[in-house]
C-alpha cells in the first residue's frame, strides 16, 4: 500500500498528461511558455485571487512575498513552530527573527489568540500555515494584522490549497496566499513548483519582477531577485491535472470523513481525531491523527505493509539551525509533535484499504 498513490492518478489522466507535455516538446518554449500564463490565468479564476505568479517552489513563493514586502535583517516575522522547515527557512534567509507562537491543540495551527502579545515595534509580517490541508484562522489574524498598522499576512497554503474558508478558497485570503505544486501536494506537479496570489498590483508586480532576477524588462534590473521561475513542462502538467483537481478536493473530503467513521465505530480509544472547524474544509495533504506509543503503532503497521509518516517531530525552534534561546519552549506544538501520525491518503485511496489501515490501526492503538 503507497503513502500517497500518485501511480494510479497518473493512469488516470494520462492521456492528458501526455498531450500537455507533447504540446511543449512541440513549441520548445521550455522557459515562459504559453502554459504558464494558462496556468496561472486558469489558478486565478479557482481562487479567485486578481493575480496568480507561477514560481519555482513553494519555497520561493514565500520568499519572494517576503522580498516583495522589503522584508530585511531586524525585521520580525511570525509564524508557528510545527510546520515543515521552509516557513522559517525563508525569513531566516533574509536576516530576520521568525518569533513562534503555540499551536492550538485541537487544529495543530497556530493559536490566534496567541499572537497579538508576541507583535513588537519590528514586527512586519504573519505568516500561517494552513497545516495538513486546513487553514489557520484568518479572520482573526487579518484583523490583528490591521490593527498594528496593517502587517502583511502571508498564508502558506501548501498544504491547504484547494480548501475553503468560510466559502472562499484558500490563497485569497490576506496580502498574500502562496502554495506548493511538490507531487505529494493537493495539486502537485512532477518536480517543483509553486505560486504566489495576490490582489494588490503593485505587490505582483514587485514578485513578478523578482522572479526573473528583478528585471522590470529585460536587462533592466530595479529590485534584487531570484531565479525563481516556473518551468514549462510543470506548469502544464498541472493544467492536466486540474481537469479533475475539483473532483479530488472534494474526494478527499469524504475520504476525511471516511477515515473518521471507521476509526470512530472501530471504538477504538488510542487515536484522537484532528480538531476539524464548522466555518471550514479540509483537503487532508496528509491524513494526521494523535497517538501515544506512537514508535509501536508506526512498526506495527509497516510490519502489516502500512506506511506512515510524521508531520512533523521536531518542531523548528528546537531545531539546531533555528533555535532562539530567546523563546525555548512551546508546549503545544512539541507534545504534537510526539503524537502526531499520518496515515496513508491521496484521492484514490480505495475503501477497502482505508478500512485494512484503520483494522490495524485500531489493534495497535487500543
Amino acid at each position: 500500500m503507497p503513502f500517497i498513490d500518485l501511480k494510479q492518478q497518473y493512469q488516470t489522466l494520462k492521456p492528458q498528461i501526455q498531450e500537455r507535455i507533447n504540446r511543449v516538446l512541440d513549441h520548445g518554449q521550455y522557459i515562459m511558455g504559453p502554459e504558464v500564463r494558462e496556468m496561472e490565468a486558469r489558478l486565478e479564476q479557482f481562487t479567485s485571487a486578481k493575480h496568480c505568479i507561477s514560481v519555482a517552489s513553494g519555497t520561493e513563493a514565500l520568499l519572494i512575498c517576503l522580498m516583495a514586502l522589503g522584508i530585511k535583517p531586524g525585521d520580525e516575522v511570525i509564524t508557528t513552530p510545527f510546520t515543515f522547515a521552509a516557513t522559517v527557512e525563508v525569513i531566516t534567509l533574509l536576516g530576520a527573527r521568525p518569533i513562534y507562537v503555540d499551536i492550538d491543540a485541537g487544529t495543530c495551527n497556530i493559536d490566534a489568540s496567541l499572537i497579538e502579545a508576541a507583535i513588537t515595534p519590528r514586527t512586519r509580517a504573519i505568516m500561517p500555515v494552513g497545516l495538513y490541508g486546513q487553514v489557520a484562522d484568518m479572520d482573526e489574524i487579518n484583523a490583528i494584522a490591521s490593527r498594528h498598522g496593517d502587517l502583511a499576512v502571508i498564508e502558506d497554503g501548501a498544504q491547504s490549497f484547494g480548501a475553503t474558508y468560510k466559502g472562499r478558497k484558500s490563497g485569497n485570503l490576506s496580502t498574500f496566499g502562496c502554495t506548493s505544486f511538490f507531487p505529494s501536494k493537493p495539486l502537485g506537479c512532477y518536480g517543483d513548483g509553486g505560486a504566489i496570489f495576490t490582489s494588490d498590483d503593485a505587490l505582483a508586480q514587485a514578485c513578478r519582477e523578482i522572479r526573473v532576477h528583478g528585471q522590470s524588462k529585460r536587462y533592466v534590473h530595479t529590485r534584487i531577485g531570484v531565479g525563481g521561475r516556473m518551468d514549462t513542462l510543470q506548469c502544464a502538467i498541472v493544467l492536466a491535472k486540474l481537469e479533475r483537481f475539483e473532483w479530488e478536493v472534494e474526494q478527499r473530503k469524504e475520504l476525511g470523513k471516511k477515515y473518521a467513521e471507521l476509526i470512530r465505530e472501530s471504538g477504538c480509544t488510542g487515536v484522537e481525531l484532528l480538531g476539524l472547524k464548522d466555518d471550514r474544509d479540509c483537503v487532508w495533504a496528509q491524513y494526521t491523527v494523535k497517538v501515544d506509543a506512537r514508535e509501536k503503532i508506526q512498526a506495527g503497521l509497516l510490519e502489516a505493509g502500512i506506511p506512515t509518516a510524521i508531520h512533523y517531530p521536531i518542531p523548528m525552534h528546537l531545531q539546531p539551525a533555528y533555535a532562539d534561546p530567546a523563546q525555548p519552549s512551546f508546549p503545544v506544538a512539541e507534545a504534537m509533535g510526539k503524537r502526531v501520525m499520518s496515515l496513508p491518503m491521496s484521492a484514490d485511496i480505495s475503501e477497502a484499504d482505508q478500512r485494512e489501515v484503520v483494522r490495524h490501526l485500531a489493534k495497535l492503538a487500543g
